[in-house]
């Protein structure tokens, strides 16, 4: 997978933008980032869009900037003049795929169909744009197409938006999601970037899932541990014991002797660990790579390097 494939898929995220006055391109890029939300997807639906890629390349540093709605080799040629790091299409043009994988451009071509996914696999494609995600069957299309074509990734576009992005963004196949809800084009002419700004944080959240997973609590030893067990069953929370631990109800997790942190762990579940990992890497965050433990080819949980009010925190796949 090319590394800007990689990018994108640690942020979850590609907001797809009409921009009708360049002018606007730095600003809205700048929300983006204050949002959390470091790519642009801008469209050529407007005359705008080259000057408004040159203008989020030159004064957002950190934005990674792509073109969309390329539907032929001439607006390739232009996104591609204009500094754009990525093309994507909503359809399958077989000449703008290869003008760019010739010049070692990524490009997402729009593939909702096994006929689509197989011509863009006959060219060494592994990402494509579900386009349109919704009407093509959403969800439940892209669980039937990842069957045969397990080695791909998608990025649906079409119909998402705050109320169904965790659906998608819960799937192994998808590798980010498109969408325009946390940059509506009225949104931008009103130039209100702070509302812009909350609600790509908002996103931000929801493509992640973060939840209450559980408290562990370090205990000196086994004893302890157990008489722990034995009130918070008292209060309607039942035991179940381990090797190691003691879990009362789902919510607590007794220690049989000192484990991680000052006073023990918080399990925060999300959808996509790896993708939550590359945002908390931006929030300054690492793993502990020793604690990583996987599941069909995915982290199922890592701790962090940091402790939060003397506890030590590990992410949980949901």
């Amino acid at each position: 997978m090319h590394e800007i494939m990689k990018t994108i898929s640690g942020i979850g995220l590609v907001p797809v933008i009409k921009i009708e006055d360049a002018a606007n391109a730095a600003p809205l890029g700048k929300a983006l980032l204050a949002g959390g939300i470091p790519v642009a997807e801008v469209t050529f639906r407007t005359a705008a869009a080259e000057d408004a890629i040159r203008s989020m390349k030159a004064e957002c540093p950190g934005l990674l900037v792509g073109a969309g709605t390329v539907i032929n080799v001439e607006l390739a040629k232009k996104a591609i003049a204009a500094g754009a790091a990525f093309i994507v299409s909503p359809g399958f043009n077989p000449a703008t795929v290869d003008y760019c994988l010739e010049r070692g451009v990524p490009v997402l071509p729009g593939a909702n169909n096994p006929s689509l996914i197989e011509a863009g696999l006959e060219k060494g494609l592994d990402v494509f744009k579900f386009f349109p995600a919704e009407a093509s069957g959403g969800v439940a299309m892209i669980d039937a197409l990842a069957a045969p074509f397990g080695a791909i990734k998608f990025v649906p576009t079409g119909g998402i938006d705050a109320s169904n992005v965790g659906d998608y963004a819960r799937r192994d196949a998808v590798l980010a999601i498109g969408g325009s809800w946390m940059v509506k084009a009225d949104l931008v002419s009103a130039k209100k970037w702070d509302e812009i700004s909350g609600l790509c944080a908002q996103a931000v959240a929801a493509v992640n899932g973060f939840s209450f997973g559980h408290l562990g609590v370090n205990q000196a030893d086994e004893a302890v541990a157990r008489e722990t067990a034995g009130i918070l069953a008292s209060l309607g929370l039942p035991s179940k014991e381990g090797n190691s631990s003691i879990f009362a109800g789902s919510s607590f997790e007794i220690m049989k002797t000192p484990f991680r942190g000052t006073h023990g762990h918080l399990a925060i579940k999300c959808f996509n660990v790896e993708r939550a990992l590359a945002f908390l890497a931006r929030l300054g965050y690492s793993p502990v790579e020793e604690t990583a433990k996987t599941e069909k080819g995915h982290l199922k949980t890592i701790y962090l390097d940091k402790e939060i009010g003397g506890f030590a925190v590990h992410l949980l796949r949901d």
